[in-house]
């Protein structure tokens, strides 16, 4: 099962909060903007932009100072108990490993700024130097969080990375930034091991205390030349023996945030206390009733924009903040032993966030569940989800979600609205815009959007002739998506080129990213994501295809996990690259009498490809698509798209150049 999928229940009694939005208000205006033509809006909250929020307050590191002296009692990281971790072993001999988890364990706001002092001047005695560079390299827990605000307060730039990256990318990203101090857990310090002797730099390893982490210790200390040190004792070390701050300035870099590398090695974007800090003013502006009385559930990598984002959001409130992981969030997640409960339903959280490549996930795979039970079940889920009565399993508290990072289509908007009793708050931004570019209001209720632009920045359509998208199109104006403000990053660590391609500097001083997106303004001043640039493909006879539209419509196929649309320039038509749904799959195959040996096999049957082909076309015709848009042939793939396969991003999103080549062959034969 995925670890994203939330399970759906039909309580006998639920009940709905109706979210009405004000059809007519003017959520952006027209702004009067610098540098390239086209058609600007900007919050209609005010004419100028957002920088911070807090009087005083200018970084990330004086944020959360604040934040702590203001809360000092109110409990800010949470952490679950790990009772017991066992080895199950499935009916095929596959193991799996389970967790048994208690409640949550707290620390005070008053607790954790000890912490994150003690840690910072642990780093100094450690020996690390103020003009060198820390990396986490971890999942999401509450020690990644302590870490980057020692860091913090001591001027120090951390450069993150996904704790699912492979070697060759986790290899360019040290060197390239020349870390000399890496802070990780038990898993993350073998890969290190397996690459020490590629690593350039690396002097430090301070790792999280785990089960299971003094075996990877033993083998670091005995196979490299690092210092090998404990999270624990460097907070020891800075307890015993305090050193002073040495605050960062708002212009300092203090992150270097290296992307998921949906396009070839990953890029680090350098993001100053100050970018930060005024996505994080702006969502306040436009979300003020967070607060003290509300439960953040973390859970997205702390490595991804959109989580760093919200934590320090949510610090900077008072909220607690519960931390978890994909793998253990429900009742029903793949790491949660049975019979215990899932973070969500021990933490009941308030607030959530979420990407949209997970949330889709979360509609399919419910639906698919749902249809895979038939009979009654299905019944009584169709008749509530009609009358907007389906409520999720997630300790039944969520006042909203934030959808963030990338547009996220109607219907899953919708399912996720009904399913979860709460709005959706759904927002686009880039990690080069430090997640900012536009939010839905709390108010607005309308699908397919993601909002104004944030308090913090100014979006601007410009004309893309080549793609026929033009501001001077009607009834919307259409164009490539720009964004303007104090939140838009320096640019790309020691990539000038790639910087000056997608960056520009107006003539009053004002920074703009190029997105690459393509979107359309309504008339109320709020964004839709309508395509990509290198997601359109021109066929043989002059025919666009967005490839990234085809994908959203198929998807829905109940044989479908994940999907690829290929489609080469020299040929009339398109092709796919389909991961099937095992269990919709061989459900269909033993209604139909099909004898195979594997899953593998059943996915090279041509009955197999020709009822999963006929359903595309089903989903295709509902979506309305046109004839060259429809794949016309499709190659079916047994093993599933994941990170640690290194075909997906953390956030599940193609990386189409890596599935292209990895694929090249059977793309090949599918145009033969």
């Amino acid at each position: 099962m995925n670890p994203y999928i939330v399970a759906i229940f039909v309580p006998l009694i639920a009940s709905l909060i109706l979210w009405k939005s004000n059809n007519g208000k003017k959520r952006g205006l027209p702004a009067d903007v610098g540098g390239e033509p086209g058609y600007a809006v900007r919050n209609y909250r005010s004419t100028s932009l957002a920088e911070s929020s807090w009087e005083g307050v200018s970084t990330l590191a004086e944020l959360f100072e604040q934040a702590c002296k203001r809360f000092t009692y109110k409990p800010s990281l949470g952490t679950r108990k790990l009772i017991t971790r066992e080895m199950e072993v499935s009916q095929n001999g596959r193991s799996f490993e389970k967790l048994h988890l208690g409640d949550y364990e707290w620390v005070s706001y008053g607790e954790a700024f000890k912490a994150v002092c003690s840690f910072s001047s642990g780093l100094v005695h450690l020996g690390h130097k103020k003009d060198e560079r820390v990396a986490i390299f971890s999942d999401t827990r509450a020690e990644w969080f302590i870490a980057l605000q020692g860091c913090f307060r001591q001027n120090i730039t951390v450069v993150t990375i996904y704790a699912s990256l492979g070697g060759e990318a986790l290899c360019h990203s040290l060197n390239e930034t020349e870390v000399s101090t890496v802070i990780c857990g038990h898993k993350e310090l073998k890969k290190l091991i397996d690459i020490s002797g590629q690593l350039d730099n690396v002097k430090r390893i301070i790792y999280i205390d785990e089960e299971g982490v003094s075996s990877e210790v033993s083998l670091a200390k005995k196979n490299t030349s690092w210092t090998i040190t404990s999270f624990v004792e460097v907070e020891t070390m800075g307890r015993e023996k305090p050193i002073d701050a040495y605050l960062p300035l708002s212009a300092d870099v203090a992150v270097i945030m290296y992307t998921s590398g949906s396009t070839g090695l990953p890029k680090g974007v350098m993001m100053t206390h100050g970018n930060v800090l005024a996505t994080a003013s702006a969502v306040m502006t436009i979300v003020p009733s967070i607060g003290t009385n509300d439960i953040y559930m973390a859970y997205l990598p702390l490595a991804h924009i959109l989580e760093l984002a919200a934590e320090n959001v949510m610090v900077a409130a008072g909220v607690s903040i519960g931390y978890g992981s994909p793998l253990t969030l429900t009742d029903t997640s793949n790491k949660i032993k049975k019979g215990t409960k899932g973070d969500a339903s021990v933490l009941s959280p308030t607030v959530m966030a979420a990407v949209p490549a997970i949330l889709d996930r979360v509609r399919d795979g419910v639906r698919k569940k749902v249809d895979a039970k038939g009979g009654l079940s299905k019944k009584l889920f169709d008749a509530a989800y009609g009358r907007r009565q389906v409520r999720a399993v997630l300790g039944g508290r969520v006042r909203f979600l934030l959808s963030g990072g990338a547009p996220l289509f109607g219907d899953t908007q919708r399912f996720i609205n009904i399913c979860l009793g709460a709005p959706v708050v759904q927002g686009y931004g880039l990690t080069e815009t430090c997640a900012g570019g536009t939010f839905s209001d709390y108010d607005d209720t309308s699908v397919g959007r993601v909002g104004a632009p944030v308090p913090c920045s100014y979006v601007k359509l410009i004309d893309w002739p080549e793609g026929g998208y033009l501001v001077t199109d009607s009834p919307m104006p259409r164009g490539e998506i720009v964004i303007g403000g104090p939140n838009v990053t320096p640019g790309y660590f020691k990539n000038e080129e790639k910087t000056k391609e997608v960056y520009k500097v107006d003539e009053k001083g004002m920074r703009w990213f190029y997105t690459g997106d393509i979107g359309r303004f309504h008339p109320d001043g709020c964004l839709e994501i309508i395509d990509r640039k290198k997601d359109i493909v021109k066929l043989q006879h002059g025919e666009y295809v967005s490839l990234g539209k085809v994908e959203a419509a198929l998807i829905v196929s109940p044989y479908v996990d994940n999907i690829m649309v290929h489609a080469d320039p020299f040929h009339s038509f398109c092709v796919a690259l389909v991961v099937a749904a095992q269990h919709a799959s061989e459900e269909w195959a033993s209604k139909q009498g099909i004898n195979y040996s594997d899953f593998s096999d059943l996915c090279q049957k041509e009955e197999t490809v020709k009822e999963v082909h006929e359903s595309l076309f089903k989903m295709a015709k509902q979506a309305r698509l046109d004839k060259f848009e429809i794949p016309a042939k499709i190659k079916l793939i047994p093993e599933p798209w994941t990170p640690e396969t290194g075909l997906v991003t953390a956030a599940l999103k193609l990386k189409r150049e890596v599935i292209r080549k990895a694929y090249a062959d059977d793309l090949a034969k599918l145009y033969a």
